[in-house]
C-alpha cells in the first residue's frame, strides 16, 4: 500500500506596486487571478518564489523610481517579473537589469499570469489541478470576498475605463495605455455592488478621463435592475448613488480625474442630495490661455470660474481638488501671475503642483523657450505658498463645525489610556489630501466606521477633533 504523499506548499508571489491608483487596481486584479490559480501571496522578498514589480512610466523621475524598485527586488530576491506602464520600454528595463525574467506592459493581465506560470509553475501537481480550488470557485461565483485588495477593507478603487483620447503635449499615457476603452456599465455597477456588500464604505471612481466614460462605445446601454442604463458618467453616478451599505447608508462615492465637460454640472445636484460625496478631482493643469493652448488642453478658464461658483451655489459643501504644472515650456512670468490670480479667485480646496519635466516621447519636449530650473523652483514655491494660505483659511472655517469622518486607523492607548485615531472628511481622498486627527476615541472604534466629529483645530492641511456624543 502506498503512503499518501504531502501536497507541496503553494508557490508564493510578492508584489511591488508603484504609480497611480489605476496601477494599484491592475495589481489587485493580477494577484486575484494568481490566487485563483493556486498561488499564495508573500508580504516580503524572502518568502516569494517570484516578485512582480508594477512600474510607473509617466515621468522620467517615475521611471527612475521604477528601475530602482526593480533593482532592489533583484538584489533581495533575484526572480523578478516586470509589468505596468514602463513595461512598454522593455529594452530600457533589460539594459538596466538584464536579470529580469519577463517584461509586460500596462494592464496586460494574461501575459503577466502566463509569465508567473512559466517561471514559478503552480505546485499542486497534475491530479490536484483537476480539482477546483476554493479561490477559483469563489472567483467563478462572483463573490467580492475573493478579490485581493491592496487598500484597506473600507475603501476601494473602481476603475471604469482604460486609456485616453486626449493628446496633451506633456503626457504619454495614450502611448502607454492606448485610446479610451470603457468597461460595460453593468460590469462596473456589479463590481461596485459586490465591493459594497463586502464591506467597502468608500468607492473611488478612477480612470484616465472619467468625464469621457462611454464615449468610445457611444454610451451603450445595458440592462441593470430591470432598466436600461447608459455607459455615461451621469448615469453611472446616479446608479452608484443608489448603493447601500449593510447599515442601509449610501457609501461615500468620489469622482476622480474629471475633465470639466458641460455634463459634469449634472452630477452636482446628486452631491447636494447626499447620493455622491461632494468632491471633484479635476486636473486643470494651468489657467493661462497661452499655456493651455501649448499644452493642447481646453482654454476655458473664465467659464470654469463661473461654473465653480454655480456648483457651490447648488452644493455649498463641495470640495474641489486639482493639480497644476509650473514651468511648462514657454510659460512667462505673466502667464504664471495669471495662474496665481486665477487660483485666488477659484479658491480650490486642495491643490497639488508639479514642476514640468520632459518625458521621453512627449510633444512638449520639442517646444521652444524652456523654463530654467531655478525659475521653476521659485514659481513652485510661490504657488504652494498661495494654495497653503487658501487651504489654511478654508480649514480654519471648519473649526466648531461637526463633520462626518471615515476612520482609517486607530492607535494604541497612550500612558494615560487615551486612544487617538486618523480619519478623513468628505473633502479628503486617501493618500492625496489631508487627514482628520481624533483624540480620546472609544476603545471599540474600528477602521471603516463613519462618525460625527466636532472640529476643534486646524492647520494648513489637516483638521483635529473629537467624536461627538450624539
Amino acid at each position: 500500500m502506498n503512503t499518501p504523499s504531502t501536497l507541496p506548499d503553494a508557490k508564493r508571489v510578492g508584489m511591488v506596486s508603484l504609480g497611480c491608483p489605476k496601477a494599484l487596481v491592475d495589481s489587485e486584479r493580477i494577484l486575484t487571478r494568481l490566487r485563483a490559480d493556486g498561488y499564495a501571496m508573500s508580504a516580503d522578498y524572502a518568502g516569494a518564489d517570484v516578485v512582480l514589480v508594477n512600474t510607473c512610466g509617466f515621468l522620467d523621475s517615475a521611471k527612475e523610481e521604477s528601475l530602482a524598485a526593480i533593482g532592489e527586488a533583484i538584489a533581495e530576491n533575484g526572480r523578478v517579473i516586470v509589468t505596468g506602464c514602463m513595461g512598454e520600454e522593455a529594452d530600457a528595463i533589460r539594459a538596466a537589469h538584464p536579470q529580469v525574467l519577463a517584461v509586460t506592459g500596462a494592464h496586460q493581465y494574461e501575459q503577466v499570469v502566463e509569465a508567473v506560470h512559466t517561471h514559478a509553475p503552480p505546485s499542486q501537481g497534475p491530479f490536484v489541478d483537476l480539482i477546483p480550488q476554493p479561490a477559483a470557485l469563489k472567483q467563478r461565483s462572483g463573490s467580492a470576498d475573493n478579490m485581493i485588495k491592496l487598500t484597506p477593507r473600507h475603501y476601494s478603487y473602481l476603475k471604469i475605463s482604460e486609456g485616453c483620447n486626449h493628446s496633451c503635449a506633456f503626457c504619454i499615457i495614450p502611448q502607454l495605455r492606448g485610446k479610451l476603452a470603457s468597461r460595460r456599465i453593468d460590469a462596473v455597477l456589479r463590481e461596485a455592488e459586490k465591493l459594497v456588500a463586502a464591506g467597502t464604505k468608500e468607492l473611488l471612481v478612477i480612470s484616465q478621463d472619467t468625464s469621457a466614460y462611454g464615449v468610445d462605445t457611444r454610451h451603450e446601454a445595458k440592462p441593470w435592475k430591470g432598466r436600461e442604463v447608459r455607459a455615461h458618467m451621469t448615469d453611472l453616478a446616479r446608479e452608484l448613488g443608489q448603493l447601500r451599505t449593510a447599515e442601509g447608508k449610501a457609501p461615500w462615492t468620489r469622482l476622480h480625474y474629471v475633465y470639466p465637460y458641460p455634463h459634469v454640472d449634472h452630477v452636482i445636484p446628486l452631491m447636494a442630495e447626499g447620493l455622491l460625496t461632494p468632491y471633484l478631482d479635476i486636473p486643470f493643469q494651468h489657467a493661462a490661455p497661452s499655456v493651455l493652448k501649448a499644452m493642447k488642453r481646453p482654454a476655458n478658464e473664465a467659464k470654469v470660474l463661473q461654473r465653480l461658483k454655480g456648483w457651490r451655489e447648488i452644493c455649498p459643501e463641495i470640495a474641489v481638488r486639482s493639480s497644476f504644472v509650473v514651468g511648462f515650456p514657454g510659460e512667462t512670468e505673466d502667464d504664471f501671475r495669471y495662474l496665481i490670480d486665477w487660483l485666488e479667485e477659484a479658491q480650490l480646496d486642495r491643490v497639488g503642483a508639479f514642476r514640468f519635466e520632459p518625458v521621453e516621447g512627449a510633444a512638449a519636449n520639442d517646444l521652444p523657450n524652456p523654463v530654467p530650473e531655478e525659475v521653476k523652483e521659485e514659481r513652485y514655491a510661490r504657488l504652494m505658498e498661495v494654495t497653503e494660505r487658501i487651504s489654511a483659511a478654508k480649514l480654519a472655517a471648519k473649526v466648531g463645525k461637526t463633520l462626518p469622518v471615515i476612520i482609517d486607523e486607530v492607535g494604541e492607548p497612550d500612558e494615560d489610556g487615551d486612544i487617538g485615531a486618523t480619519g478623513r472628511s468628505q473633502a479628503d481622498a486617501p493618500e492625496i489630501d489631508g487627514a482628520v486627527y481624533l483624540r480620546n476615541v472609544p476603545l471599540t472604534l474600528e477602521p471603516g466606521a463613519i462618525v460625527d466629529v466636532e472640529i476643534e483645530d486646524a492647520d494648513a492641511h489637516d483638521l483635529y477633533g473629537v467624536i461627538t456624543d450624539a
